[in-house]
């Protein structure tokens, strides 16, 4: 690396005595028709023998001037007599006055030709602004050059230098009040913070200051936040840079600008390290086909000395963030590096309240909307996407000239976010009637199976990506985030899944049946197989026939392998066949029962085009008695 730096200066050096060279030969070069130009300032040619200007006046009078060359410049008239018969008289030189009018109306009176003409002198200076017009680029020229080798060899001297960015005081601007909804997260975080401020409340009785602390969760879930919120409340030097940035497709780079980052930290001890998406420099070496990247890999290496290698890093806390804990190095996570793994999970229902709130507090918001009813209908929502749900119902309060955003901009930004942009509604016809009686069917069998999610609406307003409607329940958010699925639950999701298509035939027949069903088939197949193969909830047994589904990570899951025989993998198609079949025959049982009770509902919501839960429970529970669960629904 000296070597390659003194070669550098050297090239740099020589370029500048190139460059000093050719000024100096444009400079002589200019030099001599500059000399040149000077004596032309005298006009050639012109007689010493000189007028007064009375005498010019008199002459004039008396007829004895042919002609006048008038000077303005120069205050100078070149006179030509008659007497002067020769082609090749020289005029005899006027001094003038600053104004000249006598003159000009005495030669008007006797009729002599004048004419104003520029002087010698002036042809001179156009002369030499010619000559500088084609050296000044020349010169410019020159002159980028040395800038642009210069800046050459500057980053090429700084090619091994960190790029990561430094604040003594971190004014991130970010504290923990600022972050909400992942409280968990937030307590193991702020021992950190102490740790930086009161080093010795647990130096005292043999605690260790964490090397490392990764922070792990899906995207939009507030990792960044996080440490920006550390950033703040530490009040120490703090450098934060994206895993990205250290990898270059030159060998050795990263890892030089790894040392150089280490190093400025120990210069800056006590101090904080952010490493942003770290699985771009931290997956497993070796785990790509051919050898993977060499300059990845020497990048990690040297990630993994510095972290916790034959020297310490007394004072020094790193906090990486990641969305993809499954393909970082084993090394990389084991304790003296990371001594800490952090999930920063989805909120729940408590969680986004608390990030409503926060978002909250600069917009204007109408008291009729209810921040607890709008954190009940985001499950599975991320900060980002809460965040992202107020803002966009700004826009839409914006855009309806509204003072304040009410209950009706929220309920637009969710249906936005979730399903997708309202289109224009249907016109009066038989495809929208069609569409009316599929999603009809959904809304009816969410709302008289017992076990199913209630209602939250029914729409026939189409949508962006091709949605003519859609059927909305409010999902059981405990269930989902538990992941404990019972099997009554799922056998009841999957008949209102096949409700549409049940409303469709058992009203229009099977030959006018269409394929708006396709997504719901999908479903459906999707719950039965893992119902079949994952939760034992078939005539197969308690056996795990499949795992949970991932990306394919190169070096370990490159060839998928089945898990159970042919015979096996037949006998689970039957299985899934069998239960879809059960599932799609009593949806059509409650279509046919229930059928004066759909057409009512039908042509309510082609007038309406939208039916809230609330309204459509109370219209069924005219024809017929809710299960226990819907009638909580209605009572709470």
């Amino acid at each position: 690396m000296e070597n390659f730096e003194k070669k550098t200066l050297m090239k740099q050096q020589s370029v500048k005595r190139a460059a000093l060279r050719v000024a100096l030969a444009a400079g002589l070069i200019m030099l001599p028709g500059m000399l040149g130009a000077a004596p032309a300032m005298a006009q050639k040619g012109e007689r010493d023998t000189t007028l007064s200007y009375g005498e010019f006046i008199r002459k004039t009078e008396k007829g004895e001037v042919k002609r006048v060359e008038l000077d303005e410049t120069e205050q100078v008239a070149r006179v030509y007599l008659i007497k002067e018969q020769k082609q090749d008289a020289q005029p005899i030189r006027v001094q003038l006055l600053e104004q000249n009018t006598e003159l000009i109306n005495k030669l008007k009176e006797n009729k002599v030709d004048f004419a104003e003409t520029p002087s010698t002198g002036g042809k001179t200076a156009v002369g030499l602004l010619i000559n500088l017009m084609w050296i000044l680029p020349l010169i410019a020229l020159m002159l980028l050059f040395l800038r642009r080798s210069t800046n050459a060899s500057s980053q090429a001297m700084n090619f091994g230098k960190t790029r990561a960015r430094f604040q003594m005081e971190a004014k991130t601007g970010v504290k923990f009040d600022d972050v909400a909804g992942i409280e968990e997260a937030k307590e193991e975080l702020q021992e950190v913070v102490t740790f930086l401020k009161q080093p010795e409340k647990f130096t005292a009785v043999g605690a260790r200051i964490p090397k490392g602390v990764l922070l792990v969760g899906p995207p939009g879930t507030g990792k960044t936040l996080l440490a920006k919120a550390i950033a703040g409340e530490a009040g120490v030097p703090f450098f934060s840079i994206s895993g990205s940035e250290f990898v270059e497709m030159f060998v050795g780079v990263g890892a030089s600008r790894v040392r150089d980052l280490f190093k400025k930290a120990k210069e800056n001890a006590p101090c904080l390290i952010f490493i942003d998406e770290i699985d771009a420099v931290g997956r497993q070496r070796g785990a790509g086909i051919g050898g993977g990247n060499d300059e990845r890999e020497q990048t990690l290496n040297q990630l993994l000395t510095e972290m916790d290698g034959f020297e310490g890093n007394t004072g020094i806390i790193i906090i990486a963030a990641t969305n993809r804990p499954d393909v970082l190095d084993t090394a990389l996570l084991r304790p003296g590096r990371f001594d800490r793994q952090v999930i920063v999970d989805a909120p729940d229902r408590k969680g986004r309240l608390e990030i409503l709130k926060v978002h909250a507090r600069n917009k204007k918001i109408d008291p009729s909307v209810s921040l607890e009813i709008v954190a009940r209908r985001t499950p599975g929502f991320t900060g980002a996407d809460l965040a992202n749900l107020l803002n966009e119902a700004a826009i839409l309060t914006a855009r309806r000239r509204k003072e304040a955003i009410t209950p009706l901009e929220i309920d637009d930004a969710i249906d936005r976010l979730t399903i997708g942009l309202t289109l224009n509604p249907l016109l009066d016809s038989k495809k929208k009637r069609l569409i009316a009686y599929h999603e009809v069917g959904h809304a009816l069998l969410s709302t008289l199976l017992e076990h199913a999610d209630p209602l939250n609406k029914v729409t026939i307003i189409p949508r962006s990506g091709g949605v003519g409607g859609f059927s909305q329940q409010i999902l059981n958010e405990e269930m989902i985030d538990s992941g404990l699925y019972t099997k009554a639950w799922l056998h009841d999701n999957i008949t209102v899944t096949l409700g549409g298509k049940a409303a469709e035939v058992e009203v229009f027949g099977e030959s006018e049946v269409t394929g708006g069903a396709s997504s719901d088939l999908k479903v459906v197949t999707n719950l039965a197989r893992k119902m079949v193969t994952m939760y034992g909830m078939s005539d197969l047994g308690l056996v795990a026939l499949e795992n949970q589904s991932s990306d394919v990570f190169l070096g370990r899951d490159w060839i998928n392998r089945s898990e159970y025989s042919e015979e096996m993998a037949t006998k689970i198609d039957r299985q899934v066949r069998a239960m879809a079949v059960v599932c799609y025959k009593e949806a059509r049982r409650i279509i046919r029962e229930n059928r004066d009770l759909v057409d009512r509902l039908v042509d309510l919501l082609v007038e309406q085009e939208t039916i809230e839960g609330e309204q459509f429970r109370k219209i069924v529970s005219e024809y017929t008695q809710l299960p226990q669960k819907q009638q909580l629904v209605v009572s709470s």
